[in-house]
C-alpha cells in the first residue's frame, strides 16, 4: 500500500509562479536576483501558512542555479535550516557562526534559514547581530517569523523585510479547485469557499482541512456535507433565521435556535454570524458593493432575494441589536437567554413598524 502524502506537502510550491497569493513579493525576489540586488539578511515575517519557508526554500534553490544544467537540483548541501523555537540559545547560533566562514563546495552561496527566528533569546540575537550585519559574500540569512515585534530592532534594521499577507478566500478557493482537479474529486465551488474560510488566510490550513473533508466526503465535495463536516453555521442558516424574523415568528425562531444549539454550535459565534449576516445583505443592496459579499454564485442569488425583502433601517438596528449581544454575551450569566432576547428583538422590529403603519395616530 502506497504511502498518503497529505496535500499541503505533495501540492508545496516549487517555483515563485506556484506560490499562492504572494504575487508582490515573490515578483520582488525575482527581479531582485535577476538584477543582482538581494540582500545577504532578509526576514520573512506573516501569519502561519502563507508561504514564507516555502519562499525561503525556493530562493536558496534559485540563487545557486545559475550555471547549473540541471534544473531538478536543489542544493541540499548549501541550504542549512535551524529551527529556533528548539535551537534558540548561544551556543547554537555560534555553531552557526562557525559554519558560516566556510564556503560552498557547489553552487555560488551558502544559505541559512532560520524558522520561528522571534524564539532566540536575547543573548543569542546579540551573538547573531555582527554576522548579520557583515557576513561573507558567499552567506544569505533568511530570517522567517509569524511575530515580528518580537525581534530586537537592531536586527530588524539589518534585514530587508518581507510581510507576508493573509491568503484571500478567492485565492485559497482557486488553489483547492486545482488539487481537487488534479485529484479527481468532484467539488461545489460553496464547498471549498467554506473551506477557505475554515482556514482564515493560511494556505497550509486549506489543504489540511481539504485532505479531512475528502476522507470524510469521499470524491464528491457537497455544500452541505463539507459544512456538516467542518462543523460551519452555512449561510443558509442564516437565511433561514432571517425569513423568521421578517415573518415575526418568534416560536419558531426559539426552536431554530435550540435545533443550532443541539448541533453542537457556539451561541457567540452565532450572534457574531447573524451581524455579519445582516452586514452582508446590506452590501447586496447596491450593485457597486457586491463584489464585497465573498460567496458564490447560488449564495449571492439567495442574499440578493432577502435583501430586497429587507429595509435599510431594519438591517442597521439588526446589527446594532446583534453586535450588542455579541459584546455582552462573555458576562451574560444567562447566555442562552441573552441569544433568546436578541432573536426576540430582532423580530420585534419589523412587528413594530407594521404597527405604526396601521395605527399611525
Amino acid at each position: 500500500m502506497e504511502q498518503f502524502v497529505v496535500s499541503a506537502r505533495k501540492y508545496r510550491p516549487q517555483t515563485f509562479q506556484d506560490v499562492v497569493g504572494q504575487q508582490a513579493i515573490t515578483n520582488t525576489l525575482v527581479n531582485a536576483i535577476e538584477s543582482n540586488h538581494l540582500a545577504q539578511a532578509l526576514l520573512f515575517t506573516g501569519p502561519r501558512g502563507v508561504g514564507k519557508t516555502t519562499c525561503a526554500r525556493i530562493l536558496a534553490r534559485k540563487i545557486n542555479q545559475e550555471g547549473y544544467d540541471d534544473p531538478n537540483e536543489d542544493f541540499a548541501f548549501n541550504v542549512f535550516e535551524l529551527d529556533a523555537a528548539s535551537n534558540n540559545s548561544v551556543d547554537d547560533i555560534r555553531n552557526l557562526i562557525d559554519q558560516v566562514r566556510i564556503p560552498p563546495q557547489t553552487g555560488k552561496y551558502k544559505v541559512y534559514i532560520i524558522d520561528e527566528v522571534h524564539m532566540l533569546s536575547s543573548a543569542a540575537f546579540n551573538a547573531f547581530l555582527k554576522t548579520l550585519e557583515e557576513p561573507p559574500r558567499h552567506a544569505i540569512f533568511i530570517l522567517a517569523t509569524t511575530e515580528k515585534h518580537k525581534i530586537i530592532p537592531t536586527i530588524l534594521s539589518r534585514c530587508q523585510i518581507f510581510d507576508f499577507k493573509r491568503i484571500t478566500i478567492a485565492d485559497a478557493t482557486d488553489h483547492l479547485a486545482t488539487v481537487a482537479n488534479s485529484q479527481g474529486v468532484a467539488y461545489e465551488e460553496d464547498a471549498l469557499r467554506i473551506i477557505a474560510q475554515k482556514a482564515d488566510g493560511a494556505m497550509r490550513d486549506a489543504l489540511s482541512i481539504f485532505d479531512r473533508v475528502v476522507s470524510y466526503c469521499g470524491n464528491n465535495l457537497t455544500r452541505q456535507a463539507v459544512a456538516e463536516n467542518l462543523n460551519v453555521l452555512d449561510f443558509e442558516y442564516y437565511i433561514r433565521i432571517t425569513d423568521l424574523i421578517l415573518k415575526n415568528d418568534i416560536p419558531q425562531l426559539l426552536l431554530a435556535f435550540d435545533d443550532i444549539l443541539s448541533k453542537g454550535f457556539d451561541g457567540h459565534h452565532f450572534v457574531a454570524g447573524l451581524a455579519s449576516h445582516f452586514r452582508d445583505l446590506m452590501v447586496c443592496k447596491t450593485p457597486e458593493t457586491i463584489s464585497l459579499l465573498d460567496i458564490g454564485d447560488h449564495g449571492k442569488a439567495l442574499f440578493e432575494q432577502q435583501s430586497q425583502r429587507t429595509s435599510m433601517a431594519f438591517l442597521l438596528q439588526g446589527i446594532e441589536v446583534a453586535n450588542d449581544s455579541d459584546l455582552k454575551y462573555k458576562t451574560s450569566q444567562n447566555q442562552r437567554l441573552l441569544v433568546e432576547l436578541c432573536l426576540m428583538q430582532l423580530a420585534s422590529i419589523t412587528f413594530e413598524a407594521e404597527k405604526k403603519k396601521l395605527n399611525p395616530i
